[in-house]
């Protein structure tokens, strides 16, 4: 874990800096992915080229037809065939009428 100065700085953990090849005076970026921040070597920057965003778009495509397969799967379900019913898990948390 690591905290950060008075003065915004960061120090990256040595395993870390070792397994990605971060060495002092190396430049780093700061992105943000949704909830995080991703710390990106610019050595990686440099790593970005059309075939991976070829690779990338393959990927999403074939993710996106696996979801597809699952939709029609879903629609498919009849709710009978569960063994319950939506008012049934209604009655079931309710009080007795004994």
């Amino acid at each position: 874990m690591s905290k950060v100065t008075s003065k915004l700085q960061v120090t990256v953990p040595k395993a870390l800096a070792d397994r990605y090849g971060i060495r002092p005076g190396d430049d780093i970026r700061f992105e943000e992915a949704g909830e995080v921040i991703r710390v990106v070597p610019a050595s990686a920057s440099a790593q970005v080229d059309l075939a991976d965003v070829a690779t990338r778009l393959r990927l999403f495509d074939v993710a996106t037809e696996r979801q597809r397969e699952r939709d029609a799967v879903w629609t498919q379900v009849d709710a009978g065939s569960r063994g319950w019913t939506r008012d049934e898990l209604h009655l079931r948390g309710g009080p007795r009428a004994d």
